[in-house]
């Protein structure tokens, strides 16, 4: 270890300030591009010290569990509160401009559609037991520690309200070490208990449910994937089409940022008669998009088949909604299956859909919409449409990850 002083001259794409030493970068989490500071240096990293000068662009943390001064590293969870709004904008928006022209592609990129405090709707929270009780909250970066979890500035007030409710639940099940995802649906919280060797036990099992009959607002509880009890079917709700959500399922980060998203795929898709969805989920856009067109929604996950098939089956004023169950990473859909479809969307896992791209960049659809929370893999799935014979009309950066260096995106393209 050695002490230094460097300036900060950029944010990386982890949203640390980034230095230029005399053996290359060095890392600094939670500096700022202008500042100077006194750091402890191993290897490339360094830990902020004291401050020479700090930047206009440094701001209050709004979470005490961030850290003292707004250097961070106590809660593990949000990594840029000390940003101001604007330049907290303009850096994930460049974060996505840099992963497209990584790949050489100079497209519009539209302005941040932005998350606020208090609209996230789902929390994983890790749970430890000590001698002094029990411990649930979130890990502290670089550390096996948790850091106990007393308030969350960006998670919605349904969830955070009930944190003694879920640390209740939470303890009944006994073990010492797992995870706790919580998800705020309609009908109640969706509480998923996760990572326990070998399950409940029969006792754990009455004590689970003895806590939620003397609770209100849980809609389900399930471990390991296994529904240990459900009050009330756990749903969501694409625009009036009710969707259960299966245990430990998958949905956007924030409501907010899924209907913006949704909007932008029906606004680019337009009077499209035949849809396809790819890598579908329990049908957030799927079933959004059968008010206007036919759909084919194709995914892997035979829960999620099952939930959204249901509701498309349930649901009235909706256009024909097929369901395929189909690993697209093992067996993705062909050119010829594209024929006869006018438009189609994926919004794949974080690795992309590169296989799927390479058979859908020969295809003859008008109109694609691609999703991702991965700049990177979107880049790369881009330029093999790209190559194909598409153009990017439009690229629309998504914040749901409120201070994450996290960003989604909306890629319209079209061909023809």
């Amino acid at each position: 270890m050695s002490a230094e002083t460097v300036t900060i001259a950029s944010l990386g794409a982890k949203g640390d300030g980034v230095a230029h030493g005399a053996d290359g970068p060095v890392f600094v989490p939670f500096a700022l591009p202008g500042e100077t500071v006194s750091i402890a240096k191993v290897k490339n990293e360094g830990t902020i010290m004291s401050f020479a000068t700090t930047s206009p662009d440094r701001v209050q943390p709004p979470c005490k569990h961030f850290g003292p001064d707004g250097v961070g590293g106590v809660c593990g969870g949000c990594s840029l509160q000390h940003v101001a709004k604007p330049a907290y904008n303009a850096f994930k928006r460049q974060v996505l401009i840099d992963a497209l022209k990584s790949k050489g592609i100079e497209a519009p990129v539209g302005d941040i559609f932005e998350a606020h405090p208090h609209q996230r709707r789902r929390l994983v929270f890790t749970v430890r037991r000590r001698e002094q009780g029990l411990v649930m909250g979130f890990m502290q970066a670089e550390t096996h520690h948790v850091v106990p979890v007393e308030e969350c500035p960006i998670a919605s007030d349904g969830l955070i309200s009930r944190l003694d409710a879920i640390k209740i639940i939470a303890n009944a099940a006994g073990a010492e070490h797992f995870r706790v995802t919580v998800t705020e649906t309609t009908t109640g919280l969706d509480i998923s208990l996760d990572g326990l060797r070998g399950g409940l036990g029969d006792q754990e099992r009455r004590a689970v449910t003895n806590a939620v009959v003397k609770l209100k607002g849980i809609a389900r509880v399930s471990a390991n994937g296994e529904i240990v009890i459900e009050p009330h079917k756990p749903l969501l709700d694409f625009a009036g089409a009710r969707v259960v959500l299966p245990p430990g399922g998958f949905t956007q980060a924030t409501h907010e940022a899924e209907e913006h998203m949704a909007a932008l795929a029906r606004a680019h898709i337009g009077k499209a008669k035949k849809v396809v969805d790819l890598f579908a989920g329990v049908g957030t856009f799927a079933l959004r998009l059968a008010r206007a067109s036919s759909v084919l929604a194709v995914e892997s996950d035979e829960k999620a088949v099952k939930s959204l098939d249901f509701a498309a089956r349930n649901t009235q004023g909706l256009k024909p909604v097929t369901v395929e169950k189909r690993d697209l990473f093992r067996r993705p859909l062909m050119t010829s299956e594209f024929k006869g479809f006018d438009a189609v969307l994926f919004d794949p896992p974080r690795a992309g859909a590169e296989v799927q791209c390479a058979e859908l960049a020969k295809s003859q659809v008008k109109k694609i919409v691609a999703i991702s929370c991965n700049p990177l893999t979107l880049a790369r799935d881009l330029s093999i449409l790209i190559a194909g014979g598409y153009r990017v009309d439009h690229v629309t950066p998504i914040d749901q990850f409120l201070w994450s260096p996290h960003v989604e995106a909306v890629a319209t393209l079209s061909k023809g």
